[in-house]
């Protein structure tokens, strides 16, 4: 059922944005009455489709192949790499005939359309839910085991980064990588020291799935009303700092000590105020006792219609600027960060196993972006690839021949054919470990 949940969600996700995306080129092409022969849903190799139905000159369908979706423009060179159409006279209503400014939109309307979107569901997020986030400013880290290697110490508090002082916390292993960071500054025991990092490691934080956990001090909340300690006399507030003598400082503390005492009674060493004391509680067959604690430094902000248009904008430029950072990181072999590359298996992993809006919105403005980005590459085949093409005809006022753009077309399909199957196979990689 989880499997399912999560496949739909990734179709219902890709299908919505290549849609979108599509539907850019589409629009600026009518605009300008440029003829357009096909608008697909995925792949129709073969000429086989799922579904399909032709409207005036256009013909719209599903292609059998989920693998994308396109737009074929009359008289451009693109993905299907028709070139029939060009040994015949230039005409008026194809693409090849219009001013190269026109054809630099209808290039650029996937593009913008997908940062569009992003736009909107990102404002609507903010209009509806508001925004969550755990302010740096009040929260300790608790280092993992690769954190420790590089001399952070669990319940040090992150200052700055080379001059640069984050503000939320779930962001602190992503700033890092973006921005190379070399020079950490933390607060540890009321001291602040330097934790300088070697660059060499720059790999191992882009591929460790948690840097820096959320250091949790272990405060209870609320004690589960069917839990095995509904009567055992915790109370919202009292601050847990040992269980049978062994210390506690944070709830990850406590994971493994409680996992040892199982289906036993132990005795917690409380704070409540001034006062220590010692109360018997329960600990189940999986290592709990049943109580809720409470999570510091949560921040929220609600915004009104006029106020979540800004701080939507805000987000979605936010995003925009730390995904070109993390495809700077890519182009870079000695960061590693080319292992990270997914396909439509690690998108499917990052979608939640039951439906959950705000969760799904925010991944589908996160997955616009990043098609929009993506397309925004210079790279022959992609939008930016075409778009790069045009800026220099509008610069040199030289048209490249259809030749060089056929030639260039197939080297942008290898490329991106190469990029897919390094994507499968990280993603096979990660299944099999």
């Amino acid at each position: 059922m989880v499997a399912l949940i999560k496949t739909l969600q990734v179709l219902l996700a890709l299908s919505l944005l290549i849609l979108i995306h599509e539907a850019g080129h589409f629009l600026f092409a009518k605009l300008f009455r440029i003829r357009v022969d096909k608008f697909y849903l995925f792949f129709d190799i073969g000429g086989k489709a799922l579904l399909k139905f032709r409207k005036g000159e256009t013909e719209y369908g599903i292609g059998w192949l989920p693998l994308g979706g396109y737009c074929k423009i009359a008289g451009m060179v693109d993905e299907s790499l028709d070139t029939k159409s060009l040994k015949k006279d230039p005409q008026p209503w194809e693409f090849r005939s219009h001013p190269a400014w026109q054809r630099l939109l209808v290039m650029a309307g996937g593009v913008l359309f997908n940062f569009i979107f992003a736009i909107i569901v990102y404002c609507s997020i903010m209009g509806i839910w508001g925004s969550a986030y755990i302010s740096n400013e009040e929260s300790e880290i608790y280092a993992s085991e690769l954190a420790a290697d590089m001399g952070f110490r669990t319940g040090d508090r992150i200052l700055s980064m080379d001059g640069y002082e984050p503000t939320d916390f779930s962001s602190l292993q992503a700033d890092l990588a973006r921005r190379s960071v070399r020079k950490v500054a933390v607060l540890r025991d009321g001291d602040t020291l330097d934790i300088y990092i070697d660059q060499a490691r720059m790999s191992e934080v882009l591929n460790s799935p948690l840097l820096f956990d959320l250091a949790i001090p272990f405060v209870v909340d609320s004690v589960a009303a069917d839990g095995p300690n509904a009567g055992a006399g915790l109370l919202d507030g009292d601050r847990i700092t040992a269980f049978d003598g062994h210390a506690v400082r944070y709830l990850q503390d406590s994971r493994e000590i409680l996992a040892g005492m199982a289906q036993s009674e132990v005795d917690a060493t409380v704070l409540r105020g001034g006062d220590t004391l010692s109360i018997p509680v329960s600990v189940d067959a999986d290592g709990r006792i049943g109580v809720f604690v409470k999570t510091p430094a949560v921040k929220t902000a609600r915004y009104g219609f006029a106020e979540a248009i800004p701080a939507g904008w805000k987000l979605a430029v936010t995003t925009i600027k730390g995904y070109v950072q993390d495809l700077g990181l890519l182009i870079k072999p000695s960061t590693g960060a080319y292992k990270s590359v997914g396909s439509f298996i690690a998108i499917g992993q990052v979608f939640p196993a039951v439906w959950d809006w705000y969760r799904f919105l925010n991944i589908l403005a996160l997955l616009s972006i990043m098609l929009g980005v993506m397309n925004l590459l210079p790279i022959p085949a992609l939008d930016g690839g075409h778009i790069v093409i045009v800026l220099w005809e509008i610069i040199t006022g030289r048209k490249p021949s259809e030749k060089f753009l056929v030639a260039v077309q197939y080297v942008g399909m290898i490329l991106i054919f190469a990029l897919m199957i390094l994507a499968f196979g990280n993603d096979i990689g990660r299944l099999i470990r």
